[in-house]
């Protein structure tokens, strides 16, 4: 009888099976049913791809690995060694979790559930299978689990804990739209993504959040008063040399910017080279939002009265760059 090559009872949410024999005879009967795929390997390179169907394998339907195996004479009627791999083509879950941190740095925990499926059986195990030397299911899962989350925590470090908490639906059609590419990659479909839980792990933050949402109080202008309050705060634990600096620091904290206009200066005085005390002094000013005029503290990244954010945004690694950046300081990425 003809060898028989043919994945039989495969188990409830199985996604690959390896064929225990590599010795394989000319002429053997490979099944291959609606839902799976069978894929050739030899020596960790993948070759041919048979889809549903019985086929008899030779070496008209086999011309990848008979390219490779014509190297040695009289190969054709003697078996050759290859893994072959089965794939289910079904729709699989993938639960996932763990902690990450939004935009404003608050600590969160995540769990939920993504469906998938292999769109590409040829890519998914040179990726994967065996680019990982990985042949069992459960393998796979704690693989794709660890993929799934690294993608989907660093989505998450580019949204505001307010977005998440305010429209979780949307931020889950986000994320799902982001992370379809990087599946595809590996020759995996995201079909949907849902979370089923998600928390702030710090109690300060869980406070924030509940009273902005019990008062309906602006966010940015929430965090601007608390920025004064700490500010404050810090100021009273220097009793001498803090007051004066408390006279200055505070008003622009807690009052909105009123831009004046200036005289237009003198052609004399346009001449004059800057002196480095006014340098300085324009160091010290901040940074102004070109929303809402309001001078902000140098350094800072978004603004503290209306939340606009300073600076330009790295399309590749999110980080906050200054406004006359023309490259990334964090990855060199050229910003738009």
């Amino acid at each position: 009888m003809p060898q028989v090559i043919q994945w039989v009872n495969p188990k409830e949410g199985e996604i690959i099976w390896r064929y225990p024999v590599d010795r394989i005879e000319w002429g053997a009967q490979l099944i291959v049913e609606e839902w799976q795929a069978a894929v050739f390997m030899r020596d960790g390179k993948v070759y041919d791809v048979f889809r549903a169907g019985r086929h008899t394998l030779t070496t008209a339907n086999l011309p990848l690995l008979t390219q490779a195996l014509s190297r040695v004479a009289g190969f054709e009627k003697s078996p050759f060694t290859a893994v072959v791999i089965f794939v289910s083509l079904k729709q699989h879950q993938l639960p996932f979790g763990g902690r990450g941190q939004t935009v404003e740095l608050a600590p969160i925990q995540f769990y939920g559930t993504a469906w998938f499926r292999v769109a590409d059986p040829a890519l998914f195990v040179t990726q994967v299978v065996g680019g990982q030397n990985i042949y069992t299911t459960e393998d796979l899962q704690k693989f794709l689990r660890g993929y799934f989350n690294e993608l989907l925590m660093a989505e998450l470090s580019r949204q505001s804990i307010f977005t998440i908490y305010g429209n979780l639906d949307q931020v889950s059609f986000i994320a799902k739209n982001v992370l379809d590419p990087n599946m595809r990659r590996i020759g995996l479909e995201l079909i949907d993504l849902k979370f089923e839980g998600l928390d702030v792990t710090d109690p300060v933050w869980r406070d924030r959040l509940f009273y902005i949402r019990a008062t309906g109080v602006n966010p940015a202008e929430y965090l601007r008063m608390e920025t004064v309050q700490k500010a404050a705060a810090e100021l009273g634990k220097s009793p001498g040399a803090a007051a004066g600096t408390g006279i200055v620091l505070i008003p622009p904290l807690l009052w909105p910017q009123q831009t004046q206009q200036q005289p237009a200066p003198q052609p004399q005085q346009q001449q004059q080279p800057a002196t480095m005390g006014a340098a300085v002094a324009a160091a010290q000013q901040g940074v102004r939002c070109p929303q809402c005029g309001y001078v902000n503290p140098p350094g800072a990244k978004f603004c503290i009265n209306c939340g606009y954010m300073l600076g330009k945004k790295c399309p590749q690694c999110g980080h906050i760059n200054p406004p006359e950046a023309k490259f990334c300081m964090n990855c060199g990425a050229k910003l738009e």
